[in-house]
């Protein structure tokens, strides 16, 4: 089974909806069968490449209610084993990231773009680093198992952008307009951070799908919580 997930580095649902996710996955008993990828998806695509705090870019883009915002999502995340410090997450262009994602799929793999989107999310919400600073990410890259050369000769350059290009293009065609998405074998998508029950309901029916060639109800459960155009449910 595999199991594609369009994602943002800067959405902080896209965060928990991951760790639910695994959550489901590792009590999941054909789990040695599931290949999970990361693909691209840009909350906020005209982001300047110049990073700027975070509380004070979603306070002038959606005002009082951005506090709010915050709270709610840091409060689920501890639930979730997630610590965001907002205070110190930087708003930053994401694209960069993406194609280190891509990187690490197609060179090493979806078990280390796996670590590589925990490295990525955990820098931005946790550790305030810069995910649009191309050194920050040769070292997020090189902790999550990835060389540090590779990755930072790889962002100096232009591999991998047009592929990135291609994949949010994709996104668009596919209706996505909020994150994260699970799209399960090309065919049901399941949208926001649903918790794990209904994450291992919708890997049972699509196991049984794929395995029994029959017809089976569409697991699409009803929207998640999920950021869309850079704001988040709250």
């Amino acid at each position: 089974m595999k199991v594609e997930i369009w994602s943002d580095i800067a959405c902080p649902w896209c965060y928990v909806g991951k760790r639910r996710f695994e959550q489901a996955l590792a009590g999941f008993p054909g789990k040695d069968g599931v290949e999970v990828v990361y693909r691209p998806y840009q909350l906020v695509p005209d982001a300047p490449e110049t990073a700027s705090p975070h509380r004070a870019w979603l306070a002038e883009r959606y005002g009082p209610q951005s506090v709010a915002m915050d709270a709610r999502v840091a409060e689920l995340g501890l639930a979730e084993g997630i610590t965001y410090d907002f205070d110190a997450a930087l708003h930053a262009n994401t694209l960069l990231g993406h194609r280190l994602l891509h990187l690490a799929e197609t060179e090493y793999g979806a078990e280390v773009q796996g670590r590589l989107k925990e490295a990525l999310l955990k820098a931005h919400f946790t550790d305030g680093v810069d995910v649009g600073d191309r050194a920050a990410l040769a070292e997020v890259a090189a902790s999550a198992g990835l060389d540090r050369e590779r990755a930072a000769a790889y962002l100096a350059g232009d591999e991998g952008a047009a592929e990135v290009d291609a994949q949010l293009a994709e996104a668009r065609e596919l209706g996505i307009t909020a994150v994260p998405t699970f799209v399960f074998e090309g065919k049901w998508a399941v949208q926001g951070a649903q918790d794990a029950e209904t994450f291992r309901k919708v890997l049972e029916q699509v196991a049984a799908e794929i395995g029994e060639r029959r017809p089976a109800p569409q697991p699409v459960a009803p929207a998640g919580e999920a950021c869309a155009d850079g704001a988040c449910a709250i």
